[in-house]
Parts: structure tokens; sequence; C-alpha cells
């Protein structure tokens, strides 16, 4: 720990130095001054952890120095020596930031106690720090997990209300998607290496991942997420203001410029169409999938942009719900003849929007896979692959309808098991990840296709406790992980576990833990001061 020794008599401050072996009590003198002043300039240009000062000296007494020191830099500890006639005075004047009071002349004994002590505060000081930190990044690195999520839920448009989806945002610090007017922009971005090295894409995803997303920070508005249905693929969403019309392309060049100066590997992006509002989420972030899928094979960085092509392809909310009904309802027959009217050769679609439909569909298909933890990514990725190839028209149709029976077949297990454990796990599954969202019993049978009764009795029969009581056990707990960020107000809390009024969600806190979350908050706060 570095050390500055403070009097006007240089004889004393040798005598200090001479007092103990000051390296091998794990101390460095650092620095000399003659006054208080010379010490302050000094703390100006080095990083000190402790100031051993006089109390008379001229120009800037030490007094007057302490007082100074602790406004300016109050992470310095400062142990204060002083003569006979003024001891009594100065221990008793209670100046803050003083650590220690030493008489002088000053004893090697009582020297090292009064180091050692300081050193012991300052080494608990910086653990509490690096916990604080350690918590404060688990928070956060929550909250925008949560809010990739929450960005991969609306492009593959697994909500059912746009008032909720709203508010959700709302809550996730992501409001400026929340206008219906909104404007914005996907963009796909795939890592390359050469074929001589495959692992090293691998290798490097972390840092790319790490790295995009430090540029994604520079520009308001625009975040990243990962799907994964697509492999070695980061997907952007970014803002379209009146100020910035394209951007977009200034973020592309950066990430490619960077990408290569750092990682030394290439890149391919495809970028999607502008889309308004997030009921057309899905669709721009397909189109910004399409223009990547034009791109050419080969290890060498490209940009597709999709905004060129003009056609547009409409595919209704009433078609996918046919397509949703047939699944969940356990009719292959019907799903079939639904694939036949959507992408049949009757239909004459253009390869552009025969790839558009098919993959609407894929993320449809992909969507019930995850609700009925079916593990189908290698499959999805396959079918993508043909959807790309652009002349493999019948090949998608028999794959889309291959993993729509593996859909169903699941569906099945999970409909008519003799005792409703899949169904409960899949319902708990979809709780841990959507507790924040409104979720009611009603709401959960009719996306799961059962009798709310039933699922009511079967949840409390394998879970041990209702639906209501384990969905305020899931909301409470992930509270109290967040009111340990103390960045996040009390009402950021409640909207992030899922309660729309603060009030409210203090009371259901209280009773679950018998303390309000502020006086939660404020116990935290004592335990960490008295380590």
């Amino acid at each position: 720990m570095k050390v500055i020794i403070t009097d006007d008599e240089i004889q004393i401050r040798k005598g200090l130095r001479m007092k103990i072996d000051w390296e091998e009590e794990g101390f460095n003198i650092v620095g000399e001054a003659a006054n208080g002043k010379e010490t302050l300039e000094l703390l100006k240009k080095i990083n000190v952890d402790v100031v051993i000062t006089d109390v008379r000296m001229p120009i800037m007494d030490g007094i007057e120095f302490v007082k100074r020191c602790h406004i300016e830099h109050p992470d310095v500890k400062v142990i204060v020596l002083s003569g006979y006639s003024d001891f009594e005075y100065v221990r008793t004047s209670l100046v803050e930031g003083v650590k220690d009071y030493l008489l002088k002349p000053v004893a090697p004994d009582e020297l090292i106690d009064a180091l050692k002590r300081i050193q012991y505060e300052i080494e608990e000081e910086k653990k509490k720090q690096l916990e604080t930190e350690r918590m404060n990044r688990l928070v956060h690195n929550q909250l925008e997990e949560m809010k990739e999520q929450y960005l991969l839920h609306l492009v593959k448009e697994e909500w059912s209300e746009l008032t909720i989806a709203i508010e959700r945002l709302q809550q996730l610090q992501l409001a400026e998607f929340a206008n219906i007017n909104a404007r914005v922009q996907f963009f796909t971005v795939e890592i390359r290496a050469s074929d001589s090295n495959p692992k090293l894409v691998k290798e490097l995803w972390l840092p790319f991942t790490m790295l995009c997303k430090e540029i994604s920070q520079d520009y308001k508005g625009t975040y990243t997420f990962y799907d994964a249905s697509y492999a070695n693929m980061l997907h952007f969403i970014h803002l379209i203001d009146s100020e910035h019309q394209n951007q977009t392309a200034s973020i592309v060049q950066i990430i490619q410029r960077n990408v290569k100066k750092y990682l030394n590997v290439e890149t391919v992006v495809g970028i999607g169409k502008i889309v308004t509002g997030i009921t057309e989420f899905k669709t721009g972030y397909i189109s910004a999938l399409l223009s990547w899928s034009q791109s050419q094979p080969g290890t060498y960085s490209q940009v597709i942009d999709g905004t060129i092509t003009k056609e547009i392809v409409e595919f209704s909310s009433s078609v996918e719900k046919k397509l949703v009904n047939s699944i969940e309802n356990v009719n292959h027959d019907e799903f079939k003849k639904n694939m036949e009217s959507i992408l049949g050769e009757s239909h004459n679609h253009s390869m552009m929007s025969f790839s558009f439909v098919a993959n609407r569909i894929l993320f449809l298909l992909g969507s019930l896979a995850t609700k009925y933890d079916l593990d189908t990514n290698e499959m999805i990725w396959t079918c993508q692959q043909r959807i790309w190839e652009l002349n493999a028209h019948k090949r998608v149709m028999e794959q889309l309808i291959e993993l729509a029976e593996l859909i169903i077949e699941k569906v099945k297990d999970a409909r008519y098991s003799s005792n409703g454990l899949v169904i409960v796990e899949n319902v708990r599954r979809y709780l841990d990840k959507h507790y924040a969202s409104e979720i009611s019993l009603t709401t959960l049978s009719e996306k799961f296709h059962i009798n709310s009764a039933y699922l009511s009795e079967i949840f409390k029969q394998h879970v041990g406790k209702n639906f209501s009581d384990y969905l305020v056990e899931l909301r409470m707990t992930n509270a109290r992980e967040f009111l340990k960020d103390e960045q996040l107000k009390i009402i950021d809390v409640a909207y992030l576990a899922g309660f729309s009024n603060s009030g409210y969600f203090s009371t259901v806190f209280k009773k679950h833990f018998g303390q309000t979350p502020a006086e939660f908050r404020k116990s935290l706060q004592l335990n960490q001061s008295v380590r």
C-alpha cells in the first residue's frame, strides 16, 4: 500500500522512514511533503492509500489538510501525529477523515499497529466494493439478458396483446420500441473463418458478441440478441430516427472493421427492410435473414442490403392461427392441408415470397418446439439451409411437415400423459421465462390448450403449491435479486418482477419477506457496512 509522509521537519520524515521496515510490513513510501498544500498536489498525481501527517506545519497545517483531503480524496486514510501539548485537543476534535492519532515521538509498534488497522480496513473496503460491483454486474447482466430474451420473444411474435407488449418494453427500459410508429431496422451478422480452422469461430464467439454489444451501446436504440436456431450469428435491432436515416450502414462498417482488426475473421451481414411498430418486427427480422441468405459462400466479408428489393409479401395472422391450431389440436392432416394452401405449387410464389413465407412458418414451428421443450435446433437449421437454397421448394415443404409432426407428437404426449407431469413441466418452464408478463391460469390454459380447472389441479399435485403462489414466489425471488442493484429504483424492480403498481409490490414483498423493499435494501447496506 502506498504512503505519503508529511512533516515540515526533514529529520522527522527521515526518522519515520527508519522506524520500521516498510516493505516487510506491506507498505511503500511513494512521496514526502513539507505541508498540507504540497501533499494535496502529490495526491493529484499519485494514487495513495495512507497519509501520515504532522499537525503543526506552515502554509497548510494538518487539520486543514485533513478537511480538504476528506472532500477531495475521500478514499485516502490519514494518520495524524502531534506533540504532547496538542495531542488531547487533536484527538478530541473529531476531524472527519482521520483514522488514527499518534503521540510524538512515535513508537515503532504503535505505528505498525495503526498501519495494520488501516491496511485491514482498506482490504475489507475493497472486498465490499468488489462484492458490490459483482452484484451490480450480475443484476445488470440479468437485466440485459431479459432485454435480449424479450426482443427475441417479439421477433418470434410470441406475444398476444399489444398493450401488454408495450408495457413490458417500458419495464425493460426499451421504451423507444414501445411507440407504435417506431421505425426499426434489423440486421444479421455472421462470423466466418477459413475451412482449415473450423474451431476458430467457436473460440471467438464470446469476444465477437462482447465486441458487438460494445459497439451497439454507442448508438441510441441499438441492441443485440441471439437466436439459437441460427449458428454463428448475432442479430441487431436499430431504431431509425429522422436525424440518422442511414446510420445502419455506418454501424455495419464499424462492426466489420473492428471484427477484422481485433479478431481477424470475416463477417457477412444481411440488412433487412425498415419496418414500423412491434407487429412488423418479425417481418423485419426475417427480411434481414433473407438478405443474409443471398450471400456468397466463402471466407470474405460481405454486406447484402435487403432494402433494395421492393417485393412485399403478405402473411396474415389468421393463416398463422390456422397452422398453430392444427398442431395444438394434434391434427396432422389439417396441418398438411394448410401447408399446401400456403406454400403449394398452385400459389405461384416467387423465390423471394416463398422464402419469406417458409421462414415465417419455420419461426412458428420453432416457437412451438420451444414451448413444448423439444430440441429441434439442428432440424430447424437444416430446414433453414434448404429455404436459402431457393430451389428446393418440395424438400422445404417436406421438412416443415416433418418438423410439425415431431411437435404434434410432443404435444400429444404432453396433453395425454397419464399424470399430467409433462404439461406441468412445460408450464413451469414458461412461467420461469415469462414471470414478469401478465399471466393468469386462464391465459395459460388457453396457451397450452388445456382445461383451466384440470391445469390448476395437476399443477398443485406436481409442484406442491397452487399456480398463483408459485408465480408470486418466483416474482419475489427475482425481485430480491434486482433490489441488490441500487441503480434500480423500487418502481423499476416492481416492473421487472411483473407488478404494474409499486405500492402493491411493496405490500406483497413485505408479506413474503417480513420487510418492505426499501427496508430490505437498507438491511443489505447495513450488512455491507458491518462486514
